[in-house]
Parts: C-alpha cells; structure tokens; sequence
C-alpha cells in the first residue's frame, strides 16, 4: 500500500527511545524524519537503535542545524507546529502529502518565539485540563496518522 509522503521534524529532540520509536513509525508509514538542533543524544546511542528495532535501513534521516535552513529548502511547504500552547485542534487542518509535523523537545516543547512567528500553523492534540503533554513518539503517531487517513 502506498501511503501519501508527510515529514516529522523533532525539534532538538531529547529521548533517544522516542526518536527510536519515532524512526519505525516514519519507516512504516513512508514519512521522512528531520532532527533539527542540538540533539539530546548521539545518534550511535544504543537505546535509539534498540527503539528502531532494524527498521532503520528503511527511514529516511535528514539533519539540519536549524528550522530556517529546513523552511528555506521547502518554501511552498505548509509547517504545523505541535503544542499545548495552541486551541486549534489537529482535526480542524486539511493536511496534504508534502506537510512537515514539527514537534518540540520533551521537557520544554517549541520554543515561544517559533510559535509565535507561526501562530496560523500552531496545532494541538487535545487532552485532559490540567495534564502537561503526551508522550512525544505516542503525538507524532497521532497526528501523522491522520494526516494518512484524510489523504485516503
């Protein structure tokens, strides 16, 4: 089955299971994977590796230094930013083939001055008042998803 082209991008992600977990989704579904930033791990750490099992021959990696880089490559390329700090629902979007999912670090999430200068494309799963975020492999799947689903 073929399934439309999305791209996650982990903004200096911090968890090496999670992006482990991560890179087997994107095998799964086709979607490419960006690490973007400073990485809160290295990319030989075992518990990375473990988490992608030996599906890493399957996903494609790319690594930036930095967000603008990454938005000055894709310029007709819609970014949706993944936060708690937003009301509009994941399902109110149309998501086409070709979107990039950016999700932020663990602890801290995408940094306010990012959303800020992104406030249109600001996104959010929701969730129980009063709980902080979900696990970040556990959002990406999510959101990816239905991104699959509304493209058929």
């Amino acid at each position: 089955m073929m399934i439309s082209k999305f791209n996650i991008v982990l903004f200096e992600p911090e968890i090496p299971q999670n992006t482990g977990n991560i890179a087997r989704l994107c095998a799964c579904t086709g979607a490419r994977l960006y690490l973007v930033g400073k990485l809160g791990f290295s990319l030989t750490e075992k518990h990375l590796k473990r988490a992608g099992l030996d599906y890493w021959d399957s996903v494609e990696i790319l690594k930036y230094d930095n967000l603008n880089d990454l938005k000055s490559e894709f310029p007709d390329s819609k970014f949706y930013y993944l936060t708690t700090k937003s009301k509009e629902i994941y399902t109110n979007r149309k998501f086409k083939s070709g979107d990039f999912f950016v999700f932020g670090p663990e602890t801290r999430g995408i940094p306010e001055s990012i959303l800020n200068e992104n406030k249109d494309y600001a996104i959010t799963i929701p969730m129980e008042e009063g709980q902080r975020s979900l696990n970040l492999s556990n959002s990406v799947a999510i959101v990816l998803y239905e991104a699959i689903r509304q493209n058929g």
